[in-house]
C-alpha cells in the first residue's frame, strides 16, 4: 500500500513539473523588450483615429484622465493605453490623426466603427467605420515604406517616426470583431444567419495577420470579442425575452454569439501558429475578463455593471438619438442632457458602448499577467512562442 501510495506521489510530481515547466522557464527569462507597438482594432482601442477623420468625440469625453477630449470614446484611457505604459511606451497616437502626432514608438491604427470585414454601407448610414481591417492594414503597409524614406530625411521626421528595426520588435495588437457581429443583428439578420457568415470574417482576419507577418510582424497579441449581450446599446435596441437575461442582466443569445465567434478565433490562433513559424502569437480572453466585472462588479470595486454611465433616459441611462454629452433645443435654447455620472470610476459601462477608464483598467489588470491567455503568459513575455 505505501510502495502504492509512493508510486503515485512521484508520478503525481512529475506531471506537475513537466505542466509547469514552461512557467519554470519563463519566471527565468528576461521580459521582452518592446520598443513599439502597432495596434489595430475598433473603437475599444481607438485614440483618435476616427474622431480625427468625421470630427472630435466632444466633452465630456476624456473628463476623468485627459480632461479634455482625446479622440477617445471613454472618459479616459483605453486598455491599449495601459498596455502601452505597463511596456514603458508613450500612449499611442493615431495614424489619421496629424495633428500633434509622434510615431516614434509605434501607430494606431484603429477607428471606432470598424469591423474585421468591409460593410456596404456609409457611416452615416450603418454607422459602421469605413476603415474596415483591410484597409487598416494598407494604412500600415503604406506607413511602413513611407515612414522610412521619410525618416532618412532626418531633422524632426527622425524624431517623430520609428526607427527600421522596430516593425520586427514591435508588439502587433488586435481587439476588433464586435461590430462585425452587431452589424449582422442591426440589419435585421438572425442569429443563424450572424453565425454564418462569421467563418467569412474570422478568415479575413487571419489573411490580415499574415500580411502584417509578411511585413515582419512576429510578436501578436489577440483580444477575442467582448459579451456584447451585456452592453447597454444592445439590450436597449435589441429587446430579448426575460428568459434571455442572465443574472447578470445581459442578453444570453447575443453572447453566446460573442462565444461562438471566439472559439472559432481560437481556431484561427492554433491555425496562424501552425502557418506562421517564426511568430510568438496570444490570445487573450478579454471576454471573460470583461464579463467578470459585470458579473461580479462588487469584487472588482464597481457599483453600476449594465447601466451607461454617461446618457439619456431609459432602463439603461442610454439612448440612440442623444449620445454622451448630446444637448437638446428647450424654447430655442441647448441644454446638456446626456451627462456623465458623479463618479465614472465605479461605473464599468462609459456611453451604452464603451467601457469607463475604470471598467478599462479592470480589464488590463486581470490580463496583464496572463491569466487570461493562451498561452498563459503575462504581456511582458509575449515575444516567447508557444511550445
Amino acid at each position: 500500500m505505501e510502495s502504492h501510495c509512493l508510486k503515485y506521489v512521484v508520478t503525481l510530481f512529475l506531471t506537475l513539473s513537466l505542466s509547469l515547466a514552461p512557467f519554470f522557464v519563463s519566471a527565468r527569462t528576461s521580459p521582452c523588450k518592446f520598443p513599439a507597438i502597432f495596434n489595430f482594432g475598433d473603437s475599444n482601442s481607438d485614440t483618435g483615429g476616427l474622431s480625427a477623420v468625421f470630427g472630435q468625440a466632444g466633452p465630456p469625453h476624456g473628463e476623468s484622465f485627459f480632461h479634455k477630449p482625446a479622440g477617445r470614446y471613454c472618459d479616459g484611457r483605453l486598455v491599449v493605453d495601459f498596455i502601452a505604459q505597463r511596456l514603458g511606451l508613450p500612449y499611442l497616437s493615431a495614424y489619421l490623426d496629424s495633428v500633434g502626432s509622434n510615431f516614434t514608438h509605434g501607430a494606431n491604427f484603429a477607428t471606432a466603427g470598424s469591423t474585421i470585414r468591409p460593410q456596404n454601407t456609409t457611416l452615416r448610414q450603418g454607422g459602421f467605420s469605413p476603415i474596415s481591417l483591410d484597409v487598416q492594414f494598407n494604412e500600415f503597409y503604406d506607413f511602413h515604406r513611407r515612414s522610412q524614406t521619410t525618416r532618412n530625411q532626418g531633422g524632426v521626421f527622425k524624431k517623430l517616426l520609428p526607427k527600421a528595426e522596430y516593425f520586427s520588435k514591435a508588439l502587433y495588437t488586435f481587439d476588433i470583431g464586435q461590430n462585425d457581429l452587431t452589424s449582422g443583428y442591426f440589419s435585421n439578420m438572425t442569429t443563424t444567419q450572424v453565425k454564418a457568415y462569421v467563418p467569412d470574417v474570422l478568415n479575413q482576419f487571419k489573411n490580415v495577420v499574415k500580411y502584417i507577418y509578411g511585413q515582419g510582424g512576429r510578436y501578436f497579441w489577440i483580444h477575442n470579442t467582448g459579451p456584447v449581450g451585456c452592453l447597454p446599446y444592445i439590450l436597449d435596441r435589441l429587446p430579448v425575452t426575460a428568459s434571455e437575461v442572465d443574472k447578470a442582466g445581459c442578453a444570453t443569445p447575443f453572447n453566446e454569439v460573442a462565444q461562438f465567434f471566439n472559439r472559432g478565433l481560437k481556431k484561427v490562433v492554433v491555425q496562424l501558429r501552425k502557418e506562421l513559424p517564426l511568430a510568438a502569437i496570444t490570445y487573450v480572453d478579454v471576454y471573460s475578463a470583461k464579463y467578470s466585472l459585470i458579473s461580479r462588479p462588487k469584487k472588482h470595486g464597481f457599483e453600476e455593471p449594465v447601466r451607461a454611465c454617461c446618457g439619456h433616459g431609459g432602463k439603461y441611462n442610454y439612448n440612440r438619438n442623444i449620445g454622451c454629452g448630446g444637448k437638446i433645443k428647450v424654447h430655442g435654447k441647448e441644454i446638456l442632457v446626456a451627462k456623465a455620472c458623479k463618479d465614472p470610476s465605479v461605473w464599468v459601462n462609459w456611453d451604452g458602448v464603451h467601457y469607463t477608464q475604470a471598467g478599462n483598467k479592470g480589464v488590463f489588470d486581470q490580463i496583464v499577467g496572463g491569466a487570461f491567455s493562451d498561452p498563459p503568459i503575462p504581456l511582458n513575455m509575449a515575444c516567447y512562442r508557444k511550445k
